[in-house]
């Protein structure tokens, strides 16, 4: 009865041990993914901000500039995607509305972000863009992939169209978190004009090609990303924008068109770490928990089994040696 038992017990340990790595490097790579559906708010801050009047092309001091962004999954085109693509695709359409203090529309730029729901790589398709431009995104935007290493990742900048490196710069406590701390500089890079804009009596869309004047970018990126989910729970940026040059200006070679030190509105980053907790417990039970549990498990099952096999290997006393049996009455 024993030796049963202990082969059933090995049958087990088998099992589980076997189970912990497919979980992990099989299972979890398939599985956990970004839902198609997706929708998330982000409302981010410049106080004190620097923004331009373009009624009268002055820059002035503000109380703050408030930038609205958005994500919404769209699962028509995803689903779309996936059947010529044949892996499970996100397609995320944002917004950045940016307003200034008394509450008015500064620009406002769409885009449509499609990724790997899995790996979050760019998977380029039809409808790819930022601001109605087609464009080819290499690397990350948004969102690190599941598993963040400590290590630079290309991060795509929709302002100047193109990637550049965001580099890794140590690890830090965030609310209760260790994350991941990255920063990206974009030097002065000319860029195209938003296509909504509130410039009276111009089209905003050929407005480089009326007046010759340009519109200059730079910025520093930062980001605190959860190395488990790789959402970031923190973003800033100190950012600046110059209009030089051409004929609208007036003669001046530049003036500042918008300045300042833009960061997550408090509430905002409460409700993103609260998010990202209960999102990283999933992702540890693939990775962590569960094969881990599944190892030692099988272990512990391994153990026993050896032990009931080795009892009931054990040699039987003589005959002589051992107790008579009862005799039933």
């Amino acid at each position: 009865m024993r030796r049963r038992a202990s082969l059933v017990l090995l049958a087990f340990a088998v099992f589980f041990t076997a189970l912990s790595p497919l979980l992990r490097w099989y299972a979890f790579p398939r599985l956990v993914k970004i839902p198609p559906s997706q929708y998330q708010e982000m409302v981010l801050e410049a106080k004190p901000a620097t923004l331009l009047d373009y009624g009268t092309l002055q820059a002035k001091r503000v109380e703050k500039v408030t930038i609205v962004q958005t994500l919404k999954g769209n699962v028509e085109e995803s689903e779309k995607i996936e059947r010529s693509a044949g892996r499970d695709v996100v397609v995320w359409d944002s917004l950045s509305y940016v307003q200034g203090p008394d509450g008015k529309m500064v620009s406002q730029i769409p885009e449509r972000y499609i990724f790997d729901a899995h790996s979050q790589a760019p998977v380029h398709a039809t409808g790819e863009m930022v601001d109605g431009d087609a464009v080819r995104r290499e690397g990350i935007e948004f969102k690190w992939p599941f598993l963040t290493e400590k290590r630079d990742y290309q991060y795509f900048d929709a302002q100047a169209r193109t990637s550049a490196p965001i580099h890794y710069k140590g690890t830090k406590k965030f609310r209760g978190l260790d994350v991941y701390y990255f920063e990206q500089t974009i030097p002065w890079t000319k860029v195209p004009y938003p296509k909504k804009m509130p410039i009276p009596g111009v089209d905003a869309t050929t407005l480089e090609k009326q007046t010759g004047t340009t519109r200059w970018y730079t910025t520093k990126r930062m980001f605190w990303v959860d190395p488990v989910t790789g959402g970031p729970v923190n973003g800033e940026e100190i950012h600046r924008e110059e209009l030089r040059g051409g004929t609208l200006l007036g003669g001046r070679d530049k003036v500042t068109a918008f300045a300042g030190h833009v960061r997550m509105r408090p509430d905002y980053v409460d409700s993103t770490v609260e998010l990202v907790k209960s999102q990283r417990q999933l992702v540890l039970l693939m990775t962590s928990y569960l094969p881990w549990g599944f190892l030692f498990l099988g272990g512990g099952l391994l153990a026993l089994a050896l032990v009931l096999e080795a009892r009931g290997r054990r040699p039987r006393a003589p005959a002589e040696e051992r107790e008579p049996e009862p005799v039933p009455a």
